[in-house]
């Protein structure tokens, strides 16, 4: 609708110690071309400097509310940002992440191009690596940008399930307002970060009417450094990944969501956490293959077993779990999956813009990678 490029748009931010880039984050949405901001600024029990910098901020500009809380947890500040929210629509930004400054004017103009209401405005994300050490800071796509081109009507899930199989990346997306409170929607209020955002991803998504994607980069994401998940110290870090995977699970039998193609990107989901648990832990640590088991044991096999996104080794890793034959014609098919893949992504880019992003990055491809 055309009043969607001049709407309001609530802005949270929940924060818990991240003095130490929390000025660029709210420089970058302060500064932001679309003018008509709330921003509210969630001090989740901070105990370095960030207290002081979000009462700077909002004593010098009549747009930011500040919140004093104890901490309660990455969803629970979510949630009492939700509750203030008084826009149109809803964004979510993390204290240590920063925003191109067009972000939410470009993100509403394209909402205008659409008759009726959208619920969620989605686009890619840049991924920020090795942030620690300037000299050899990097930036690149993230993995969506190369495989989603700008969609030129409304969408549900149904239609690009692969907003759900990559990066539960709720950040880089702005959502109706109302939509969110129609349907009830909130976070799970689990201690600390908590990978809060798992369930949210699913309950949004999977519940939208209408879904608009514009292919371009706005949300600057720090991700893990190299090493910093390894060797988790508790049990509960190791098990983290595969408890929230069962939880989205849930949340999508509850909505009665029966799509094969979204169980399936789901289920690509559960493998890249078993992979990553696998690295990060270790392939035969007790609780990895605890959680493995345990998450395959919910997957139908008659999906798994024809998900030809599947890398060999993560199928072959379910099958060796759960006692069953490698599929025949398994390398065949996944073969034919990506060159098929590769063509579509020629198709879409054009073979000079995939041949740069080759170049420039030495695979299409990029590690997935999860920041709590």
């Amino acid at each position: 609708m055309l009043e969607d490029a001049s709407s309001r748009v609530s802005v949270i931010v929940p924060i818990y110690n991240a003095g130490k880039f929390l000025r660029q984050c709210l420089d970058s949405i302060c500064n932001q071309t679309h003018r008509e901001l709330e921003i509210i600024l969630i001090d989740d029990g901070c105990t370095d400097g960030s207290p002081a910098v979000i009462d700077e901020y909002a004593a010098r500009d009549p747009r930011v509310r500040a919140v004093h809380k104890e901490n309660g947890g990455y969803g629970a500040g979510c949630n009492r940002g939700l509750q203030m929210a008084t826009g149109k629509w809803v964004s979510i930004v993390e204290p240590d992440d920063y925003l191109e400054l067009t972000m939410y004017q470009d993100m509403l103009d394209f909402a205008a191009t659409f008759e009726g209401q959208m619920d969620i405005v989605k686009c890619p994300w840049t991924e920020v690596a090795r942030w620690d050490d300037p000299a050899r800071t990097s930036t690149h796509p993230c993995q969506l940008a190369s495989r989603m081109v700008t969609c030129e009507k409304p969408f549900t899930i149904s239609d690009r399930p692969m907003l759900i199989a990559t990066h539960p990346s709720i950040w880089s997306a702005i959502y109706r307002t109302d939509f969110i409170n129609e349907k009830g929607i909130r976070f799970i209020e689990y201690p600390g970060a908590g990978w809060a955002d798992n369930p949210f991803l699913i309950e949004t998504m999977c519940q939208a009417e209408s879904i608009i994607y514009l292919n371009k980069c706005y949300y600057n994401y720090r991700i893990d450094l190299p090493g910093s998940t390894r060797h988790h110290k508790t049990d509960d870090l190791v098990t983290r990944p595969f408890d929230r995977w069962v939880t989205m699970l849930d949340v999508i039998r509850r909505l009665g969501v029966t799509d094969r193609k979204v169980l399936a990107a789901h289920y690509d989901r559960g493998f890249t956490y078993a992979h990553g648990a696998e690295y990060d832990d270790g392939k035969d640590n007790p609780l990895v293959v605890e959680g493995e088991k345990r998450i395959f044991g919910m997957m139908d096999p008659a999906i798994v077993e024809h998900m030809c996104e599947l890398p060999l080794n993560r199928l072959r890793r379910y099958c060796e779990l759960m006692g069953r034959p490698m599929p025949a014609h398994a390398g065949l098919a996944r073969g034919a999956y990506l060159l098929g893949s590769a063509k579509s992504t020629v198709d879409a880019f054009g073979l000079g813009k995939v041949v740069s992003m080759v170049a420039h990055h030495g695979l299409i491809t990029v590690t997935d990678k999860i920041k709590h």
